[in-house]
């Protein structure tokens, strides 16, 4: 069997959470790159106090190089189907293609920002934004790292702007035809 490897983008609040349960379902394996960045932080003991996991990632970036987080998160994945969740760039989508050497899928999913707006208020964690104006910046800053740029060149888009059940339902469609 030929390994599978994922590569999900998505603005906030598109569903790509959704996208990520109904891949485990089917047996794939999950790799979150902000699990990646807030395993690290911890290591250098960053607190969310001290300044939000995105704007560490972004220090990061910055200061190391484009790809960092890419780096990191290569360690996490094995010989097996695999979801590769928090693709923001196109040089992180290089490194996994070259990296894994296997045939990596871009995945968008896609909502409109009412759509997403409103989901992000809905979730009421801790990072979701408030106002349409924290919404604005939030969407600013991963278009800033090249999130657009890797929707663009998504090899397969799921547009999810139905029901759960309709996103579960194209999920598993499209799982079936990349696998």
């Amino acid at each position: 069997m030929t390994m599978t490897v994922i590569l999900i983008t998505g603005m906030p609040g598109s569903g790509k959470e959704e996208f990520l349960k109904v891949a485990e379902e089917e047996g794939y394996d999950l790799v979150r790159m902000g699990d990646v960045v807030r395993e690290k932080a911890e290591m250098e003991n960053i607190s969310e106090k001290d300044i939000s996991v995105g704007e560490f990632a972004d220090k990061e970036r910055k200061e190391k190089h484009e790809g960092i987080w890419a780096d990191r998160t290569l360690a996490k994945v094995h010989e097996k189907n695999t979801v590769i969740d928090g693709i923001r760039s196109l040089t992180e989508v290089n490194i996994f293609k070259s990296e894994l050497e296997k045939d990596a899928r871009i995945v968008a999913i896609h909502s409109s920002p009412d759509t997403r707006f409103e989901r992000l208020k809905e979730r009421d964690r801790h990072d979701a934004p408030k106002t349409r104006s924290q919404f604005r910046e939030r969407d600013e800053r991963e278009l800033g790292w090249g999130l657009g740029d890797v929707i663009a060149r998504a090899d397969e888009m799921i547009v999810n702007e139905g029901s759960l059940s309709q996103m579960q339902d194209k999920s598993k469609e499209l799982l079936k035809k990349l696998n």
